[in-house]
């Protein structure tokens, strides 16, 4: 018992020569990684948006869109991927399913945000030149609404990032899989490798949305 624990100390964090022969198996999980959040994101964006715009537009809607993905929310995600597998089986819609149910939430919430936002006097001034509905959401509102909307966006992103890696129970984690892989066997470097690369994934997707949060800034103002 105490030769396998000091062998575990003795253990160096990153094993240069497994490393070096095992590249393209954490670049296969990074692609991997970025595709699930990609997806998720995407389609999130797609359900929040319009329900978002439905939600300003119509209070009474507000509740009860908060209120069921607030509830998708709280579920705990390996329960839900449990919850989901008799239904849709491992696979990557099962994912999918999970991602983007807690995307949609927080995007939705932005959305709305950002559209209360407007101040009253623009749209009254958008009325008095004779905007339509549509015409005034899609060059007057939404442009005004942007920096909420990147806000949220950047949320979402980095949460899904974090998620995605949960997803390696049902084997789909991207670089979940090579953390789940390094704590069930005990060996640390794809441990550690592998949970490097998602932080670093997650810096990357938060700081490239920031940026165009402020580039949304200035825009959203000419409009």
């Amino acid at each position: 018992m105490r030769a396998g624990l000091f062998l575990a100390v003795e253990e160096p964090w990153i094993l240069w020569s497994w490393l070096s022969t095992h590249v393209q198996l954490f670049v296969d999980a990074t692609v991997q990684h970025i595709q699930l959040t990609a997806i998720a994101v995407v389609v999130a964006l797609a359900i929040a948006l319009p329900l978002g715009v439905a939600a300003h537009r119509w209070k009474v809607l507000r509740n009860p869109v908060f209120t069921m993905f607030g509830i998708f929310y709280t579920i705990p995600s390996i329960a839900l991927f449990v919850l989901l597998i008799p239904f849709t089986g491992l696979t990557v819609l099962t994912a999918e399913i999970g991602l983007v149910g807690y995307a949609v939430l927080v995007i939705v919430r932005n959305v709305v945000v950002g559209l209360d936002s407007v101040p009253a006097d623009v749209l009254d001034a958008a009325n008095g030149m004779g905007y339509r509905p549509l015409k005034r959401l899609l060059q007057i509102e939404l442009p005004l609404a942007m920096p909420a909307l990147f806000a949220g966006l950047r949320i979402a992103t980095v949460t899904t990032i974090g998620l995605v890696t949960i997803t390696a129970v049902i084997g789909l984690g991207g670089l979940g899989e090579l953390i789940l892989e390094g704590l069930v066997n005990g060996f640390r470097t794809p441990l550690l490798v592998a949970s490097v690369l998602s932080v670093l994934l997650a810096l990357v997707a938060d700081l490239s949305l920031a940026g165009a949060q402020r580039l949304a800034i200035p825009w959203s103002r000419e409009h």
